[in-house]
């Protein structure tokens, strides 16, 4: 039952979710959380690991999470689930594109998806960073120091970077320097006795 339970509630995020995966992260948050499947807490520490490992994040949350209510074939019904709509679509869009591209109810339709895709992207990215900063809905405010280190010593050296080089840095680069700066700072908190 629970392989079939993971299957549907993906295809669902799947079906309904625009805007690439950051567009799911609500979706996937509140099916989630409905479950039971993770605290919320978990969820957001999940978001942090998919999103530093290869592949799409969505990809990666639903095989986690699927891994982790049915084991192997738990992550197969989920993983699948959240990929087949996207198959589907894509499929039916490729043999019929030429003639949607000019279809004024194809243009109304991303017209009117455009602006909740920017607020799911940007809600997204609001809720991430209070979360790493030590906001929890329902619980009292506690600041994550370390995450607040890390974040302004990336804000500073991605500024730095950019003013030196006149580009930016990479996500990659990004990914792998807070990483070092996380296992730093963490150990040097340990250390000094702060964490």
């Amino acid at each position: 039952m629970i392989y079939l339970t993971l299957f549907l509630e993906f295809f669902k995020i799947g079906l309904f979710c625009f805007g690439g995966a950051f567009g799911m992260i609500p979706l996937i948050e509140e099916t989630v959380l409905a479950y039971g499947w993770l605290t919320e807490s978990e969820f957001f520490d999940l978001i942090g690991v998919c999103e530093s490992t290869p592949g799409p994040i969505a990809v990666n949350m639903a095989t986690y999470i699927g891994s982790v209510q049915g084991g192997i074939f738990g992550s197969i019904a989920a993983t699948l689930g959240v990929v087949t709509p996207s198959f589907i679509i894509i499929l039916i869009v490729a043999s019929a594109l030429k003639g949607l591209t000019q279809n004024r109810f194809f243009k109304g339709f991303i017209q009117g998806v455009k602006p909740v895709i920017a607020a799911l992207i940007l809600s997204t990215g609001v809720l991430l960073l209070a979360k790493s900063f030590g906001f929890m809905v329902g619980e009292s405010f506690s600041p994550d120091y370390v995450s607040v280190i890390i974040f302004a010593m990336l804000v500073g050296i991605y500024f730095l970077f950019r003013k030196l080089f006149g580009k930016k840095i990479g996500s990659v680069t990004l990914i792998a320097v807070s990483a070092v700066f996380g296992i730093g700072v963490s150990v040097l908190g340990e250390l000094m006795g702060l964490i």
